[in-house]
């Protein structure tokens, strides 16, 4: 009697397994004959009901009914869903013969332009590129720097103070400096530069804010002296402004350098000539620097009977305005893109 049921099932299993191209039949049948009442799953429970002389061939038979239908479900399943992918490759190709879609790209600022070109300069001289904090301990902003409290260039410097008279706001990026040659440990050469934001008490106006970004270098090796640091603004402003530019050391003072320069290049608005950008001297002061003092050196644990070097600052805005002739440092913190970024001529027409 089982086994004529069995025979049954295996009927009509035989006429339903015929090709199909359709998902949802093919799960139709899934469910005739495997679901929860399905026709195999029945004869399944029927197997305690059988005698037990039978149940190894009744078992058998309905095994290979289950295995039968697995098989060919599988085998059906991969050739629809491969027909399926086929048919929607087709459609969503891409024409590769097509012109692009134009992506807008955004125009670049000049500040950040003019901070780029002079991290590029230095970097292929052999020159790291290093960030430090912007909140920083009296420590490194000053008494590091050979200004110790009280000293009067504090003063000149204006600072933020945030807690007491011991956490401050950078007034110069000279403590990533500080940090650098403490890293170094006194033992090897240095050369990097410190592009960063820095904040002082200053009243807003056309030539000066109370923040700005500043790029400090720093150079320490053996048998440094003024002709290298001479050489190595030569080759930066000559990249920047092209290659007739000239350099000129004239004496200066600060606190962490002995002997201290300003640096004065030809004026680019009138090449040397003489012009009211220039105050008609034909020079215009960009940078201070000087050979880094023995005071620096030694707290910073360099010898500097076996170490010397040299550093300099300058403001990214001073040196932008020159190259873009702006006369309005106020212009980079401003939302007007028109000022506040390059674009291309074809852009702009």
């Amino acid at each position: 009697m089982e086994n004529k049921r069995v025979n049954e099932v295996k009927e009509m299993l035989q006429k339903d397994l015929v090709e199909t191209d359709d998902l949802k039949v093919l799960d139709d049948l899934r469910v005739k004959y495997l679901g929860k009442k399905g026709l195999i799953t029945e004869l399944n429970s029927e197997i305690k009901n059988v005698p037990n002389e039978e149940k190894k061939e009744f078992g058998m038979l309905v095994n290979e009914l289950r295995n039968t239908f697995n098989e060919y479900f599988d085998k059906t399943k991969e050739i629809i869903d491969t027909k399926i992918l086929n048919e929607r490759l087709e459609k969503e190709a891409i024409d590769i013969s097509l012109p692009a879609t134009k992506i807008e790209l955004g125009a670049p600022n000049i500040l950040e332009k003019v901070i780029e070109e002079v991290e590029e300069v230095f970097m292929s001289m052999g020159y790291d590129v290093v960030d430090g904090p912007e909140i920083e301990e009296d420590k490194y902003n000053f008494e590091m720097l050979n200004i110790p409290k009280g000293h009067p260039a504090r003063d000149a410097q204006d600072t933020f103070y945030i807690e007491g008279d011991e956490i401050l706001l950078r007034s110069q990026t000279s403590p990533v400096q500080v940090r650098t040659m403490l890293k170094g440990e006194g033992k090897i050469p240095i050369r990097m530069i410190c592009p960063g934001k820095t904040y002082r008490r200053d009243d807003d106006d056309a030539s000066h804010s109370h923040q700005f970004m500043q790029i400090e270098g720093l150079l320490v090796d053996k048998d440094i002296s003024l002709s290298d640091l001479k050489g190595t603004m030569d080759v930066l402003f000559k990249r920047l402004f092209g290659k007739d530019v000239e350099t000129r050391f004239r004496p200066s003072y600060y606190q962490f350098t002995e002997p201290s320069v300003e640096v004065d290049i030809t004026c680019v608005n009138c090449h040397g000539k003489g012009c009211p950008v220039c105050k008609h001297t034909g020079w215009v002061t960009v940078v201070g620097a000087g050979v880094v003092h023995p005071n620096v050196l030694r707290m910073s644990g360099y010898d500097p009977d076996v170490w010397s070097g040299f550093a300099f600052g300058f403001g990214a805005e001073r040196l932008a305005m020159m190259k873009y002739d702006i006369n309005d440092i106020r212009t980079f913190y401003n939302a007007d893109l028109r000022e506040t970024c390059i674009f291309d001529r074809e852009d702009e027409e």
